[in-house]
């Protein structure tokens, strides 16, 4: 079986994605295979979309066929995967502002631990590739992790808040839902957000080589995109008796809990298609409108 076919197949897809991502993708992956030297440090692509917008997919995509067709080890790193424990969390929650217990806004990942991770692997060193399990709201145990070996050609780095920038202070007094009416009227949580944003994850981002964006519509379309993601997550614990389903979501549970995205995720869709060099525009369904190119502006002073 070819790696497409597992892609498809791990991914529960129709055979018509191939199609569809050979016509969007394949430039992109040219590009890369051209620029690819093996005594070269591998190249990072990141991966920006909002909740449910397909790009943990493509970044699945861009590894399989990279492999197949070019002979390129990759690795796909999601920010959701370097999560703060559970417990971590928690102790935020009891020492900051409760809604940190929840997990998805900048200051509740480890970006620490990612950046050693990406470090680890431009220098060919075995990397241990830390992985989060959504059913269980905590980390997969290193018994269980993956442990990359040789020389990696290309890191794809995927996650929501890829690439987002800070707010200013005065951006950040009057809330926009009833999230932060209701439980954060102080502001304490969401400069707290701002603050963690402004730090390491720049560290992060100034990593990347090329940042691609799918470009969801509109917020108002994240929560159906959002709640599409959660049946389908449903639908494979299914399959496994033993996988716990306690920290699924409801359809009011997604409502609330996209309310946590809605501040940076507006921004990014506002902003971000100016600075992204490979810009994907969604509509309604997904489906990608057109493909948009540009070249990236040159690094300055990596920020500390």
């Amino acid at each position: 079986m070819t790696a497409a076919q597992h892609f498809i197949n791990r991914n529960q897809l129709p055979q018509s994605y191939l199609q569809s991502a050979e016509r969007w993708f394949s430039l992109l992956l040219e590009q890369f295979a051209s620029q690819y030297q093996p005594q070269l440090p591998p190249q990072i692509l990141g991966i920006n979309g909002s909740q449910g917008s397909g790009k943990s997919t493509m970044a699945d995509y861009l590894c399989s066929i990279a492999g197949e067709r070019h002979g390129i080890q990759t690795v796909n790193l999601s920010m959701d995967d370097f999560y703060l424990t559970k417990q971590q969390r928690l102790h935020l929650a009891d020492t900051v502002h409760p809604l940190l217990a929840t997990r998805g806004v900048p200051g509740t990942h480890d970006i620490e631990l990612m950046i050693e991770t990406i470090n680890s692997l431009k220098a060919g060193k075995p990397t241990l590739i830390t992985r989060f399990d959504k059913s269980t709201d905590d980390r997969v145990p290193a018994s269980q992790l993956e442990m990359v070996t040789g020389p990696v050609g290309l890191i794809i780095i995927e996650g929501w808040c890829l690439g987002a920038t800070a707010a200013s202070d005065s951006d950040l007094i009057n809330p926009i839902n009833e999230l932060e009416r209701r439980q954060d009227s102080q502001g304490v949580w969401r400069h707290y957000v701002n603050r963690a944003l402004a730090g390491s994850y720049q560290q992060l981002f100034f990593l990347i080589d090329q940042l691609i964006m799918l470009q969801a519509p509109s917020f108002e379309r994240v929560f159906k995109w959002r709640l599409e993601q959660e049946t389908k997550l449903r639908k494979s614990l299914a399959q496994d008796a033993n996988s716990p389903d306690s920290a699924l979501m409801n359809d009011q549970q997604i409502k609330e809990f996209i309310q946590y995205f809605q501040r940076i995720t507006e921004q990014l869709l506002s902003e971000l298609p100016r600075r992204a060099q490979h810009l994907y525009p969604l509509d309604d369904q997904r489906k990608i409108i057109c493909y948009l190119r540009r070249q990236r502006t040159p690094k300055t002073k990596n920020p500390s």
